[in-house]
Parts: structure tokens; C-alpha cells; sequence
């Protein structure tokens, strides 16, 4: 009976009745990407779908994931906060998928975290963020607060400076992120009259806004620079910019043609990579910082072939739309990548993709030598990695000034630290 069962299902199959995608499917896994492939987050989130595309071939050609090909799924969030949760139910409901990969904005994670939360799924999440949350449903491979935003404000202080204007994008992450910076600059003994940006008191006088906000895309900074230069006159002053998105355009434009510069004003951003700044002045912006846990200028033999092999898969590269000619990398895009191999990694090791499986192996520490060096994953679902104070050069790379090695993520900081 099993002979004429094979010989049956043979023949069906040679007549084109069998649909070959039935075999195909047991062959391979569905890995979701859900990222702003349109909208004021396209400018950066576009890379994010590229590298995770490059990372995917790369696995497969390797044999893939415990002997399953990756089959992407690509969805596009559109930069629109609830269409992030309708595509975030799409894969996991519909395609499937056994992890997910996305979001730049916590405000689009935030859409989307009811949805994983509810089907048991597993996002990946690369980009810098506020913290003050810890899901069993995301891995934050994404820098939190203490892993950016404080060691350069310790960088700040180290060169002297005493004013710190703080400005951001008006959504949850910078919110956040300058709250608890208004708290450290406070322990450090910085003069809240020399925090600017303005603030915010609720009914008994606390604070519950400090800096100064500007929606996405927004366009006109005037106002904005006039009112930094000011607060810079005296001098030992800076800012801190937590802005997103292609609203950094005409902020630094507006900027360099106020006529302050890295000398007078500096500016460290969060939220500016190597991938950001091909769509800026960056002749003008020379000697402007970033801090993030990786830059493309690092010096190590995982950086460069990832870089070369980056550039090799873009340039056969047959997806539509993709940019092939001047690319860069970024921290996002390597954590991105870092994230791949990790969540690989934990599945081969649990021999099982699924979340609960995956997630105790996470969760148990595994590490990764990726391009930026050692990553590992921590119990809290964030990793611990090396953090870098970069200075911008006119061709839009990093020069590395400071290393802080093997900074583990803390994403709970506010009330933490304490005014002198």
C-alpha cells in the first residue's frame, strides 16, 4: 500500500496536480521584516530592509537555519504607527512567520507590541531607544539609554562643556531619553538653568517634559537655531539632538547657516548614522559627534568583510528600488544583522524555532562576534556591547574618539540617579 501510495503521489506530481510550494514550505522558515519602506522613516529604515535581505542570502548560503532556508516576508509600515500593528498581524497571524525583524521608532514598536504580545511572537528590535520596557516578546539588540545617550553626555562633561540644550522628535524616545538625561545631567551637578530646551510641570510642580520638540518632518528650524545660538553665546554649550527621521535635513541646514559650528555648538546625535548623513551637508557639519555601538570606520576583520560583503550582495542585487551606489553602514543596520545570527543561533542550540524554545536560549546568554564587535544577549532581553563616541568627517564617516567596551543594557534609568 505505501509502494502504490509513492508511485500514486509520483505521478501526480509529474502531471503538475501536486503544487511543488507544498515540499518547498517544509524546507523553509518565514522570517518577517517590517520596516518603513515609505514616509519620513524611509530614509532610514529602507537600509534596515536591505542589510536584513543581505544577512538572510547570506545564512542561506551557508545552508540556512537548522537546515531550513529563511523565506522573507516584507511588509511596509509606511512610517504610519497603526498600519505598523495591522502588518505586525499579518505576518504573525497569516504568513506565519517564526520571528520578526523591525520597527525604528518606539513609536511604532509600541503599536506593535499588543499584537506580539498577544500571539506569542518574537520581534527583533535594532534601533536606539528610551527603555523603560521589557517585553518577553521583543529582543532589543537596540541601544538603550546608558548605551548612548549617558556616555555622551559623560564625554560632554569630560570636554568641559556646562550648557546642554536638549531637542528631539515629538514621540515616546526622546521624551523619555531627555527626561532620564535631565536626571543625570542633575547628578552631575549641572544647574538645571543650564539645561535648555524648556520644560514642563504637571499640577504640584514636578517635571514631565524637559526639552524641546518638533513634529515628524518638520521643516522649519529658525526659530529653533536662533534660540540654541542664544543659549550657546556664552560658550561651553552643546546640544543634544534625539531628532528622527529626514526632519534632521533642514535642522543641520538651518544650523550651519546660523553660522554655529562643532566649535562653537556642538551637536551629538542619536539618531544620525553614516546612513543619515548621505542626505546631508556633511562638509558642514564636520566635527559634529554620534555615539552608538558601532561604526562603519571600526577597524577589525568581521567589519570589513561585512562591509565587503555587503557591497558585493548589492551590487547583484535584484530587489526592486534598492540604491546600489554609495552605501554605507551603520550601527542599526549591524545590529540588525547581529540580531539574525543571534536569534539563529538560539534556535540551533534550543533545536526548535519556537518562541518559548528560542526565547530561554536567548535569554541564557549567547554571543556573536559581529562587526562591531562581541555582542551577548542578557537575561533582560537586551545585549550587552561595545559603545562608541564617533567624530563626523567631511566624507560623512566616524572618527573614533572613545570606546566604552562591553556596556551592558540597562533599560531601567529613570529615578535612578539622584540631583546633587
Amino acid at each position: 500500500m505505501k509502494l502504490r501510495k509513492f508511485v500514486a503521489l509520483t505521478s501526480l506530481a509529474a502531471a503538475g496536480l501536486i503544487l511543488p510550494a507544498t515540499a518547498s514550505a517544509a524546507d523553509t522558515v518565514k522570517v518577517g521584516v517590517l520596516h518603513s519602506l515609505s514616509g519620513t522613516m524611509a530614509i532610514s529604515e529602507t537600509s534596515l530592509r536591505d542589510v536584513l535581505l543581505f544577512t538572510f542570502d547570506e545564512i542561506n548560503a551557508k545552508g540556512g537555519v537548522m537546515g531550513k532556508k529563511i523565506e522573507p516576508v516584507v511588509v511596509d509600515g509606511a512610517s504610519n504607527w497603526p498600519l505598523f500593528a495591522e502588518k505586525a498581524k499579518q505576518l504573525l497571524e497569516q504568513d506565519k512567520c517564526a520571528v520578526v525583524f523591525g520597527c525604528w521608532t518606539s513609536v511604532s514598536r509600541k503599536s506593535v507590541l499588543p499584537v506580539f504580545e498577544k500571539n506569542n511572537g518574537l520581534l527583533f528590535y535594532p534601533v536606539q531607544y528610551e527603555g523603560e520596557e521589557e517585553s518577553q516578546n521583543v529582543f532589543y539588540t537596540a541601544e538603550a539609554v546608558n548605551q548612548q545617550a549617558t556616555p555622551a553626555v559623560d564625554y560632554y562633561l569630560n570636554a568641559g562643556k556646562k550648557k546642554f540644550y536638549l531637542l528631539g522628535s515629538d514621540y515616546v524616545y526622546p521624551q523619555t531619553t531627555n527626561l532620564v538625561l535631565l536626571e543625570y545631567l542633575l547628578s552631575k551637578g549641572v544647574p538645571i538653568e543650564n539645561i535648555g530646551g524648556g520644560f514642563k510641570k504637571d499640577e504640584s510642580g514636578k517635571i514631565i517634559s524637559a526639552g524641546k520638540y518638533t513634529p515628524f518632518g518638520h521643516t522649519d528650524y529658525q526659530q529653533i537655531v536662533s534660540e540654541i545660538k542664544q543659549f550657546a553665546a556664552g560658550g561651553k554649550a552643546c546640544v543634544i539632538s534625539t531628532l528622527n527621521g529626514d526632519t534632521n535635513v533642514p535642522f543641520f541646514k538651518e544650523y550651519a547657516a546660523s553660522g554655529l559650528t562643532a566649535e562653537t555648538c556642538p551637536v551629538v546625535s542619536f539618531s544620525i548614522s553614516e546612513d543619515e548623513f548621505r542626505g546631508l551637508p556633511a562638509k558642514q557639519l564636520v566635527g559634529q559627534l554620534g555615539c552608538w555601538t558601532y561604526f562603519q570606520s571600526i577597524k577589525s576583520k568581521a567589519n570589513t568583510k561585512f562591509i565587503t560583503d555587503f557591497k558585493a550582495w548589492l551590487k547583484k542585487s535584484d530587489v526592486t528600488g534598492i540604491v546600489k551606489d554609495g552605501r554605507v553602514t551603520c550601527s542599526p543596520m549591524v545590529l540588525s544583522y547581529d540580531g539574525v545570527y543571534l536569534w539563529k543561533a538560539a534556535v540551533e542550540k534550543a533545536k526548535s524555532f519556537e518562541v518559548d524554545a528560542v526565547r530561554k536560549e536567548l535569554q541564557g546568554g549567547l554571543s556573536f562576534d559581529g562587526p562591531g564587535g562581541k555582542v551577548t544577549t542578557q537575561k533582560n532581553m537586551h545585549l550587552t556591547k561595545n559603545v562608541y563616541i564617533g567624530e563626523t568627517k567631511a566624507d560623512g564617516q566616524f572618527k573614533i574618539l572613545k570606546t566604552f567596551d562591553g556596556v551592558v543594557g540597562e533599560p531601567w534609568l529613570k529615578g535612578k540617579f539622584k540631583a546633587k
